[in-house]
């Protein structure tokens, strides 16, 4: 960015005239890195609506990562607050706001096992008792990315990166979370692999649940292109809209 610093910008996925409460917001948001008086998120102000599809871009170092984990509760902040619909984010609880605000590492872990069992482990967390484990969800999902129930006796060493990939987002998407935090969801797909995923996050934004929201960082303007619907650019801990 020409110039030097100018002042944050409001990044906001609605329009000014129509300004509903957020879903998730962060105001203002600032970290240093340890130790020095380096800015590495400085004054970013991101609004979240209901619907919204968000793309950060940006070169590699740029901050998109830090703030999905600023807004994911994972690293403290040095200024601002990230708020959930309109109230301090973890007032209720940090594990009961992650469930509804649920980030996903650019390489997730998949446990030994078959895919069902990996699907299947979350519901031993305490955080979603009284929640169980629906075959049928899984299969209709699975369905839309042209695999069958079989698929589910899949051992994990078996699974290609994009298998592993769509298995890792089904496993989100099972337990109903409001918003999916995405980080580098297409790194090192094939193309298929890479329309797999679009398929899965378009089936998961219109399948009934209208307060749902997608935050993802992304090198893959081709992913981008496919699956956001606003765009903003991260520049050495700045954030502005994208051209």
């Amino acid at each position: 960015m020409s110039g030097g610093y100018t002042g944050p910008h409001v990044a906001t996925t609605h329009t000014q005239a129509d300004q509903p409460r957020p879903l998730l917001e962060a105001s203002r948001v600032g970290r240093r890195a340890p130790a020095t008086d380096k800015w590495l998120l400085r004054d970013v102000i991101l609004r979240v609506d209901v619907g919204a599809r968000v793309a950060v871009v940006g070169a590699s170092g740029s901050g998109k990562s830090l703030l999905l984990r600023a807004l994911a509760l994972l690293d403290p902040l040095d200024e601002g607050a990230i708020t959930w619909r309109g109230a301090p984010a973890g007032a209720r609880g940090v594990p009961d706001y992650r469930r509804q605000v649920m980030y996903l590492h650019q390489q997730p872990a998949l446990f030994e096992g078959d895919v069902e069992e990996n699907l299947k482990q979350p519901f031993a967390l305490r955080i979603h008792a009284g929640a169980r484990f629906e075959k049928q969800i899984v299969a209709d999902l699975l369905h839309r990315v042209g695999r069958s129930p079989d698929f589910l006796r899949k051992r994990v060493n078996e699974l290609s990166g994009g298998e592993r990939q769509i298995v890792v987002l089904i496993r989100a998407m099972q337990l109903n979370p409001t918003v999916l935090l995405l980080d580098e969801p297409t790194a090192s797909l094939d193309d298929d692999a890479k329309r797999a995923v679009a398929l899965l996050l378009d089936r998961w934004m219109s399948d009934g649940h209208a307060d749902r929201a997608i935050v993802q960082v992304s090198h893959d303007a081709g992913q981008v292109e496919r699956s956001a619907w606003h765009v903003f650019e991260m520049e050495g801990g700045l954030l502005k809209e994208a051209p």
